[in-house]
């Protein structure tokens, strides 16, 4: 039995109110379910295996690369000549993080050890740990600096014990020892007899403390109760502040412990973390969205505020003393040794900095630090973390090893800590949290669509039943009426003839 075009009509006009509906219903009820899914996705929760495992053991590349800045003149920097540097390098090194003591709490919060071990990765290095380099002997400039306003047989004192150990004002030794700790006679007196004066028991190394060692305790909230809270710092070593610097604010713990973010960023919303090589808090503020590897992100930078003094912007006041822009002064947290960090090559710093070394040249592709962010999740999907150590150096009267040595910052090492996610975590992550995400938001714009196509073809199909019906009218109305014409036509020719016939018999 065929079916009528009215009844199709009506069918369609149904499904396509229903798909209409559904579509609609979608487009306020598919933003929460989204949400949803990424909340239980993003927590910090055993029972969520992708990103609890990405959270304990980031199981993604994740390297350092390390510049050393060689000094092609020492000994006429000792004349009070401006120093000349070559770069070399990089060094590169494969990280490797993992977490452990791991402990849940009742108020929603876990704490945990974060481990660290490097590996060094000759195949991506530009050159090899055994490369000889040139650079400020730590020990004997920074320690003179530090001891300018002893009294004077104190300096004089100290000047001999350099002598004694055949202590100079540059080191030149291989990248290795440089890094992971090199034999000293001064060293092992000091330890000895003057425990806890330097930050290693054992060889003196710029890395030689971070290698198998740990960051701290950290107690971050697991976002179980709130999800905007989620990795966001309680407190690390159980401390909500430090003590290492001249302002309460400036002394804060905020933010998280710099791997991941709470979800749902926005383009207004900043990156706070705190960083425990730094000593202290800093936040990124955005730049620009993009993709990376398929997955849309935003890109956070380092504000040009962040290594400002306090003269160019007031709230960095507490970080001080300070120098030029450009610099932290991280004496307080590394036994008052006169170290500064900034970004590489003095990039967004004073130019009075640059020129006071020759062979710096700064720019934002090869030295600014960015991470590129998943802002619906706040998991990063690219990372390029670029720091610059500095040590300040100068003639101190009665330590004749820094001679005439003019006043300047001098850079030693910059290095870039870099990861990102690849291979079957970006898969996981990417099908998981972006594009089952994605389909879902596409969905109820198609069956919108599908919908109000069906509807306009139900009334078509209404519109051109109509006609049809309208024509068939017509045809039958007009075979009626010609039939009808015939029919008279050949009555009265009948009659006629009857007639006819009747007038001849007659």
């Amino acid at each position: 039995m065929a079916v009528s075009k009215s009844t199709l009509s009506i069918v369609f006009i149904v499904l396509g109110g229903l798909a209409v509906l559904f579509g609609t219903v979608l487009v306020f009820v598919g933003p929460i379910i989204i949400d949803d899914q990424i909340v239980k996705n993003v927590e910090i929760n055993p029972n969520n295996g992708l990103s609890y495992t990405m959270w304990k053991d980031i199981p993604v590349p994740f390297f350092m690369s390390v510049y050393f800045f060689h000094i092609v003149n020492p000994d006429e920097i000792l004349k009070g000549e401006k120093p000349t540097v070559v770069q070399r390098g990089p060094y590169v090194y494969r990280e490797n993080r993992w977490k452990d003591n791991i402990t849940f709490h009742d108020n929603h919060t876990v704490s945990y050890k974060e481990f660290r071990q490097y590996f060094f990765e000759e195949s991506m290095s530009v050159g090899d740990e055994s490369d000889v380099v040139t650079i400020p002997n730590m020990l004997v400039l920074g320690a003179s600096v530090m001891m300018e306003n002893m009294p004077f047989p104190v300096r004089l004192l100290l000047s001999t014990t350099f002598k004694t150990f055949n202590e100079g004002p540059f080191l030149t030794k291989p990248v290795g020892e440089l890094m992971w700790g090199y034999d000293s006679k001064l060293v092992d007196f000091l330890n000895k007899y003057l425990p806890g004066m330097l930050p290693t028991s054992g060889k003196f190394g710029l890395f030689a403390e971070f290698n198998n060692s740990n960051t701290g305790q950290f107690t971050v909230f697991t976002g179980q109760d709130n999800i905007r809270k989620v990795h966001m710092v309680d407190s690390w070593n159980g401390l909500k502040s430090v003590d290492y610097w001249r302002s309460e604010e400036c002394n804060l713990i905020n933010g998280t412990a710099g791997q991941m973010w709470p979800p749902f960023m926005t383009k207004e919303s900043t990156m706070p973390f705190y960083s425990p090589d730094a000593c202290r808090s800093m936040e990124l503020v955005y730049q620009r969205p993009g993709v990376s590897r398929g997955v849309p992100v935003y890109r956070f930078v380092a504000p040009k505020t962040l290594f400002a003094n306090g003269a160019d912007y007031p709230p960095n006041e507490g970080f001080c003393p300070c120098r030029q822009s450009g610099l932290l002064n991280v004496s307080t947290c590394r036994h008052n040794s006169p170290v500064f960090i900034s970004h590489p090559h003095f990039l967004e710093a004073d130019p009075v900095l640059l020129d006071t070394v020759n062979g710096l040249s700064p720019n934002e592709d090869e030295h600014g630090l960015f991470i590129d962010i998943h802002p619906e999740t706040g998991v990063p999907m690219k990372v390029s973390i670029r720091l610059q150590l500095n040590l300040l150096i100068k003639s101190v009267f009665g330590i004749s090893e820094t001679g005439n040595i003019a006043e300047v910052v001098m850079p030693m090492i910059w290095f870039e800590e870099s990861g990102y996610i690849d291979g079957p975590v970006l898969n996981t992550f990417r099908t998981s949290l972006v594009v089952l995400p994605m389909v879902m938001e596409y969905m109820q714009y198609i069956f919108i669509a599908l919908g109000l196509a069906g509807i306009l073809g139900a009334v078509m199909l209404y519109v051109n039943d109509k006609k049809a019906t309208k024509k068939t009218s017509v045809s039958l109305t007009q075979g009626v009426s010609t039939n009808y014409l015939y029919l008279h036509i050949k009555k009265q020719r009948l009659q006629c003839e009857l007639q006819s016939k009747m007038c001849i018999c007659m």
